[in-house]
């Protein structure tokens, strides 16, 4: 028996025996009532009609694709789908797209592999330790950022590097960024993770509230503390640290059953970040809203720092890759057979460059 959904109420579901009942007394806008008489295939005919005027997408139109998307931190470099939001990207491109904010570290690492997110704007750490304990699926399509320009700020007693010895260093989640950060930064100044206590305070309004009520001493944290008296004890990109910070994760499994829908959101983060590098006064509004900052010269510092380690063309920088695995690698030396590209699905990149995409969308700029 074949079905047909009509507009009645909420909806109702009927089939051909009682579609005949229901066309006789269809309500059409406007008062009018068809009392109808017909054959069966008739009548099936002419609702169908009817719906396709009655709804407000035409008939044959289909909804958007959904594609449920994971961000990890809060931060600049994590915007580009709150600017495809706002700039319509996400509409133009057919999609629909529920953003939700899971915490860095394990967390997210377990909402990319149970399938609960499609794709992850997150570190590669995040997938790095699982794709070298075996588990091939996860994959990085584009990148963001490729430096890290995180901070180490602290109270005013502690004035260098080397005062950070014994004292308690706020970061978000053990394996997050700023927790990378954190390790490499105090290595290059001859100190270790034996020296210092990490403590995982939360994301950056928790971090910052552990920092104000002296819960810890220091932490991995961006320019806003210094308008409450904080300072840098180690300037981050000053350091220039190789590491895929930020990228576009999904799985292998979802490529092969939405590849498409996939290489139209990576189009839209395309665009997204054209906008980022072009149009700063955009992009301080959106920031502005997103992160509720109103302090312009706090949104210039952060963009003039942040904008020289991402990615024009979303490319995935293999050294930063290879940062991660070298970090595995003394705990798990499976990660010294693994090669950064293997990793990597560069198939919408590849396609954007060579259809001529990003040529369009960067004409006449810089």
């Amino acid at each position: 028996m074949s079905s047909i959904l009509l507009p009645r109420g909420e909806g109702e579901r009927i089939g051909d025996d009682g579609l005949e009942k229901h066309c006789k007394n269809l309500q059409v806008y406007g008062g009018w009532v068809m009392k109808l008489r017909m054959s069966k295939n008739y009548i099936r005919i002419f609702a169908l009609s009817v719906l396709c005027g009655l709804l407000t997408v035409p008939c044959g139109a289909s909804a958007a694709d959904k594609l449920f998307t994971i961000y990890t931190a809060r931060v600049m470099s994590q915007s580009y789908p709150w600017i495809a939001e706002e700039a319509g990207l996400f509409k133009k491109y057919d999609l629909e797209i529920p953003l939700v904010f899971v915490t860095p570290g394990a967390p997210a690492v377990a909402a990319i592999l149970s399938g609960d997110s499609e794709v992850a704007v997150i570190g590669a750490a995040s997938i790095t330790r699982p794709f070298v304990q075996g588990n091939k699926d996860p994959v990085l399509i584009g990148g963001v950022k490729s430096l890290l320009t995180h901070s180490i700020i602290a109270k005013p007693d502690i004035k260098t590097p080397e005062q950070l010895r014994g004292k308690r260093i706020g970061v978000s989640r053990f394996g997050s960024n700023p927790h990378y950060f954190a390790v490499q930064a105090l290595r290059h100044y001859g100190l270790d993770s034996r020296d210092v206590s990490y403590i995982q305070a939360g994301g950056a309004p928790e971090t910052l509230a552990a920092l104000v009520a002296q819960g810890i001493d220091a932490a991995v944290f961006d320019a806003q503390a210094l308008k409450l008296g904080y300072h840098y004890v180690i300037y981050g990109p000053d350091l220039h640290i190789a590491y895929a910070a930020t990228t576009f994760t999904t799985r292998r499994s979802i490529i092969a059953k939405r590849g498409p829908v996939i290489g139209r959101f990576m189009r839209a983060m395309a665009e997204a970040a054209k906008i980022m590098h072009t149009d700063k006064e955009y992009i301080y509004k959106i920031l502005g809203k997103y992160l509720r900052i109103d302090d312009r010269k706090l949104l210039e510092a952060s963009y003039n720092v942040e904008i020289k380690s991402l990615e024009p063309r979303l490319a995935i920088k293999p050294e930063g890759l290879q940062s991660t695995l070298d970090e595995i690698a003394p705990v798990d030396p499976r990660a010294k057979n693994v090669k950064p590209q293997e990793m990597v699905d560069t198939r919408y990149l590849d396609e954007m460059e060579k259809s001529g995409f990003f040529d369009q969308i960067w004409a006449g700029k810089k």
